[in-house]
């Protein structure tokens, strides 16, 4: 007989999930979508991607949400889990022709009650500037497809700007736009500007100023997504080539780099503090890495297919003060937030690796940094006199986590002190506190198959909730149960030699598939690119799968028919989209007193 878990039985969709700070219950009124259903037909589509910004208008509901499906864009009030969606009064609703929405953003700096900037990207790699409120303002960029003819894959304002944004392609380039200039009548002329290991950047070359005002060149093959620090300075960038490449923005100089364990990187995301960065993509895995040690520090297992997106919650951060260890308090969340968002350069924050964050939302340093363009590329004073912030500083112990994917399953994961200081190169087995952390059955412990053959394979067969035949579960101490506070997490022990070998169903050599896509490349782009998957395969930066902990999920659940595209944490609520084009509310705990909405 089949067990019964959260929401239903085993094949339902589940409808709420538990965890250490209590229940989340799926809100049905608080359901956005298209106002007519038709029959879903969105394997042609592109991702349903969902934006939010805050337009401070003294109401009960001032944020206001973007969310795309086919060839129509659609903007709503927001009205959060305490009130019905109405879907008959979208504040604007656009359906385009030719081309399709891939992705959009609000620019937060220059938002108000009356007017709000947002960038929408397309299919065909055009980008368009409109006000969903004023409707006055509609501006088109590679209009004629002279800048780039490939989908627009990633698009943002530059942090703390009112007139500049990057636009990643699925040609591997990226566009500095500013948008209040043109776009030339004849496809743009470039020149060298700064070069560096697997990137190449170039600015246009003509008489007057004109957009785009840089051209980035990253890796091979597309760039998936780009997510810039919570102090500005950095941008991670992720691809196809299964390379996290971390540059220094104002200087234009990398700074770090990760590989996947096989296949491309999809997305990306950066801890509230800027000490971590999390990739998830074709390996099936969510991937920590450590941006002060530049190295990978664990990896997640628990998806069952590509993980489509990953975000920080930084509502659920454990933060210790004084030796006293709390969920983060509402001031913390909103500096921090404020933070997460990328606040204005011009302000004082934490610089990554920091890992200290103030009530004022000032780090250690507080450094301020100069990131407006004014017609060249930022300039920065790294070495500006450091304000003190008074306030009492805030140390992370756990960082909160989700991530969706292809498999339709929403995963959450926490990552403790315990994970982040074990050093790189222990053979190590994983290790899920099931009853205290999920209030699951008793802890149990996986070995992981035999790496030394190098087979990305053995993950997705051995890691799951059962025991590989010959290995032996190992019961977790009382002691490690304390110290990780009821968290999911690890436990270092000796591993087995022998394990099974069985084949993952998308098993190949990681040497030979990026092999024949540099054979591709170049001679697409008449180039020849460095491919040093296999000299990075076994390092710091790609390390084998007996080198860093695997960490399983503390939720997975199966909460939409059709694939997952979005995940957005929120104060009061997690907000999913799927494929089907639903975006969907998960009110936490104590933010709806009765069953249904008030």
């Amino acid at each position: 007989m089949a067990a019964q878990s959260e929401g239903g039985g085993k094949d339902d969709l589940k409808t709420h999930f538990v965890t250490r700070e209590g229940l989340y219950k799926l809100m049905p009124l608080s359901e956005y979508s298209k106002p007519t259903r038709v029959a879903y037909n969105g394997q042609a589509n592109p991702p349903v991607k969902v934006s939010f910004v805050n337009v401070d208008d003294g109401s009960s509901s001032p944020d206001r949400l973007c969310f795309n499906v086919g060839r129509e864009l659609y903007v709503y009030v927001y009205k959060g889990v305490r009130k019905a969606a109405d879907l008959t009064k979208p504040i604007d609703k656009r359906i385009y022709k030719g081309t399709l929405p891939t992705c959009h953003d609000f620019n937060s700096a220059t938002v108000s009650p009356d007017s709000v900037l947002l960038l929408v990207g397309f299919t065909a790699g055009q980008v368009q500037l409109i006000d969903p409120i004023k409707k006055e303002i509609s501006k088109l960029y590679n209009e004629e497809r002279l800048i780039d003819k490939t989908k627009v894959t990633c698009i943002k304002w530059i942090p703390g700007s009112n007139n500049q944004f990057l636009v990643s392609h699925g040609s591997g380039q990226m566009y500095l736009y500013n948008e209040e200039l043109p776009c030339g009548q004849t496809p743009p002329n470039y020149q060298p500007f700064k070069h560096g290991e697997g990137f190449s950047i170039f600015t246009c070359k003509t008489k007057s100023t004109r957009n785009p005002l840089y051209r980035w060149v990253v890796g091979l093959g597309a760039i998936n997504e780009f997510a810039f620090s919570p102090c500005s300075r950095y941008l991670a960038v992720v691809g196809q080539d299964g390379h996290l490449r971390v540059f220094n923005y104002n200087s234009m100089e990398l700074v770090g780099t990760m590989k996947s364990y096989f296949g491309g990187l999809l997305c990306v995301c950066w801890s509230p503090d800027g000490k971590y960065i999390v990739t998830g993509g074709e390996d099936d895995l969510v991937t920590v890495w450590s941006f002060h040690e530049k190295r990978v520090i664990c990896r997640g297992h628990g998806h069952k297919s590509w993980v489509n997106v990953v975000a920080f919650d930084i509502y659920t951060c454990l933060v210790c003060d004084d030796e006293k260890c709390e969920f983060i308090p509402k001031e913390m969340v909103d500096s921090s937030s404020s933070l997460y968002n990328s606040i204005p350069p011009q302000a004082n924050h934490v610089a990554p690796g920091d890992g200290l964050v103030s009530a004022g939302g000032k780090g250690r340093e507080g450094r301020p940094d100069s990131t407006q363009h004014n017609g060249s590329h930022m300039n920065s004073n790294h070495n500006s006199t450091a304000e003190q912030s008074t306030a009492t500083a805030v140390h992370y112990t756990t960082y909160r986590f989700g991530s969706v994917g292809q498999d339709t399953e929403l995963c959450l994961w926490e990552l403790t002190e315990d994970i982040v200081r074990q050093p790189y190169n222990k053979t190590r087995i994983s290790t899920t506190l099931g009853s205290h952390a999920t209030g699951g059955a008793i802890p149990r412990s996986n070995s992981l198959p035999n790496d030394s053959a190098a087979k990305p394979n053995s993950l997705a067969n051995n890691v799951g909730g059962h025991h590989p035949e010959g290995t032996t579960g190992h019961a977790v101490s009382n002691s490690v149960i304390n110290t990780t506070n009821k968290f999911a997490t690890l436990s270092v022990a000796d591993r087995k030699e022998s394990q099974d070998k069985k084949e993952h169903k998308r098993n190949f050599s990681l040497a030979s598939r990026n092999s024949d896509r540099v054979g591709l490349l170049s001679k697409s782009n008449h180039v020849k690119p460095v491919d040093d998957s296999v000299k990075l395969y076994g390092t710091p930066a790609c390390p084998r799968l007996d080198e860093v902990p695997i960490l399983e999920p503390l939720v997975c659940k199966r909460v939409a028919h059709e694939r997952l595209t979005s995940i957005v944490f929120r104060e009061e609520c997690i907000v999913t989209a799927c494929q089907e084009g639903l975006v969907y509310t998960w009110a936490r705990p104590g933010s709806v007193v009765h069953d249904g909405i008030d």
